[in-house]
């Protein structure tokens, strides 16, 4: 049976080519460590011993792990609140399309890098700037997706609701909804991992806690396996919003799960 729009592969397929994955990139970067100096690429002993030195220090790397994760959910939160009433206004009325989508591809065309100094200056160096820009990061995906799943709905079996007496609510939560969700959760879930670069970014920029942060700091003081550990936090933060919201599709559309067998 061919694959709907917006397959990306059952719950356990998703776990084992990550865990794969995993695997090949450990090999390739222990063999590359024994090349060069620590300072340069840290091996993966001296990157688990910082680890253990920063657990060791209490709650000090929760605080920034924390911190980033808060700015990730809640910027995400924001940006898909903004971008799912968009997307159903853009693809019910085209004339409404023609004029927002120039501006939304503008927007989008301005490198997130460049507008987050601006966010701090205009938020200033608290959460809230952090979490526009997270918002900005996953608000596109989202909008993007959400337009084009509603426009994935078949207009024939529209048309045979629409004879058989269906209102249009009807029509939008039994017809339009199940219709592009496959397509919108590749949205969600894309827009979710990129709200963790967003926050990074927003750190980058201007703050005192946070993962970003403490790429930022150990940067200056050529702390490689602090940046080491940062990252490997941010790649779990990753992998862990893209199983959840794998898990969530699983849940909410378990004819797919079916389908595909």
């Amino acid at each position: 049976m061919r694959k709907p729009v917006g397959y990306s592969g059952s719950g356990g397929e998703r776990v084992l080519a990550l865990l794969l994955m995993g695997v090949v990139v450990f090999l390739v970067w222990a063999g590359l460590a024994t090349l060069y100096p620590d300072y340069i690429l840290p091996s993966p002993g001296v990157v688990v011993r910082r680890a253990r030195e920063l657990f060791r220090q209490g709650g000090f790397f929760a605080v920034h792990f924390r911190t980033t994760l808060v700015e990730a959910l809640l910027g995400f939160l924001l940006g898909t609140g903004a971008a799912l009433p968009l997307s159903y206004l853009l693809a019910r009325h085209p004339r409404l399309d023609r004029l927002v989508t120039p501006v939304v591809v503008a927007v989008q065309a301005i490198p997130i890098v460049a507008l987050a100094p601006l966010m701090v200056i205009w938020f200033g160096f608290g959460l809230t700037s952090k979490i526009i820009i997270a918002a900005l990061t996953a608000f596109f995906p989202v909008l993007t997706n959400g337009v084009v799943g509603l426009r994935e709905t078949d207009p024939r079996l529209k048309e045979m609701l629409t004879i058989m007496g269906a209102g249009k609510r009807e029509i939008f939560f039994k017809l339009e909804v199940p219709s592009a969700l496959p397509v919108l959760f590749g949205g969600l879930r894309m827009g979710l991992t990129l709200s963790v670069i967003g926050a990074v970014v927003g750190e980058f920029s201007g703050a005192g806690r946070g993962l970003g942060y403490l790429v930022y700091f150990a940067r200056g003081t050529f702390d490689t396996a602090l940046i080491f550990v940062a990252l490997l936090a941010l790649a779990a933060m990753g992998i862990g919003f893209y199983l959840v919201v794998s898990w969530l599709e699983a849940v909410v559309m378990p004819w797919r799960k079916n389908s595909d067998r």
